[in-house]
């Protein structure tokens, strides 16, 4: 048989091979590996997050620690209180079982919804693997690569299905999204050599502004009160640190500021959300989507 002409492969097989692709409905195959790919994955991630919350790596030949010993010995303008952000954790975990529970479900249209948004979510989950090794081993390099590389797979899927319900948004979208944000100022700030010198903090002080603007971008333009939930907790993590390690400074005043300004405009936005009101603004991405696409986040699950 001869091959077939390029001008006479459809845009639908195409769609076949690309598995970021957006896609309406899955097969059977294909909703059977996102169930395999995204359980496996995310065990993986969890794992691996709670073994080295414990443990130090095991590999003598590296000078690392467990992920709080890391946050603590190199101490910056951006060390993060380590019991808000585990709970931040615990409850994304869980949050994302509870995303990956309607991979099972009998409702198609609960299983499609899951589908859409599991390639980005096995990246995701293969990324933070990757970033956790890296980071406990003090590879700080390459795992702030890990988190940039996750940045772009996460902000793809929130700008390309932002408007799915909540149990998949939040857990598989805007939460991993806030903290790969913020952690790529965390890992960042141990990064860079004297990291806790007077130049260093001062650019912490600044940088930290950009949690505040990054949320208020999601807040105002797409009404997503997810988002802005999740970074006033990880500022609030922030702010608690850096008191508590130095009393005379900018950073925990700064964290707090955003994390009180975030705060406000969450429940501004929340409260009419789950009312099922209107807000006085809408941003112009959130005018251009037709109101089936923007129900689900903002209405119930």
């Amino acid at each position: 048989m001869g091959s077939v002409p390029w001008s006479r492969i459809r845009s639908a097989d195409l769609l076949l091979v690309n598995p970021f692709a957006r896609r309406d409905s899955h097969s059977p195959n294909s909703v059977t590996t996102y169930k395999v790919l995204t359980l496996l994955t995310w065990l993986l991630s969890v794992i691996v997050t709670v073994y080295y919350d414990i443990e130090p790596p095991q590999d003598g030949k590296y000078h690392g620690g467990t992920i709080w010993h890391q946050n603590y010995h190199h101490y910056s303008g951006f060390t993060l209180n380590s019991v808000i952000t585990s709970i931040y954790w615990a409850v994304l975990f869980i949050l994302q079982l509870g995303y990956i529970s309607h991979l099972f479900s009998s409702k198609v249209e609960s299983v499609n919804a899951a589908c859409a948004v599991g390639s980005h979510f096995i990246v995701n989950n293969l990324l933070h693997f990757a970033f956790v090794m890296l980071f406990v081993r003090s590879h700080f390099v390459w795992a702030e690569i890990m988190l940039l590389l996750n940045f772009a797979n996460l902000t793809s899927l929130y700008f390309r299905h932002h408007a799915y319900p909540r149990f998949i948004h939040l857990p598989a979208v805007s939460g991993p999204l806030a903290w790969t944000f913020v952690a790529i100022y965390w890992n960042g700030a141990i990064m860079v050599p004297h990291h806790n010198s007077l130049v260093a903090r001062v650019f912490a002080n600044v940088f930290a502004w950009s949690i505040l603007g990054y949320g208020m971008f999601f807040i105002i333009i797409y009404k997503d009160y997810t988002m802005g939930f999740a970074l006033s907790v990880l500022s609030a993590a922030l702010g608690v640190a850096q008191f508590f390690r130095q009393v005379i400074a900018f950073q925990w005043i700064f964290a707090f500021t955003i994390m009180a300004v975030l705060f406000v405009f969450t429940v501004i936005v929340a409260v009419p959300a789950w009312a099922g009101r209107e807000l006085p603004w809408g941003g112009a991405a959130e005018r251009r989507q037709p109101d089936a696409e923007r129900a689900p986040l903002l209405g119930e699950n």
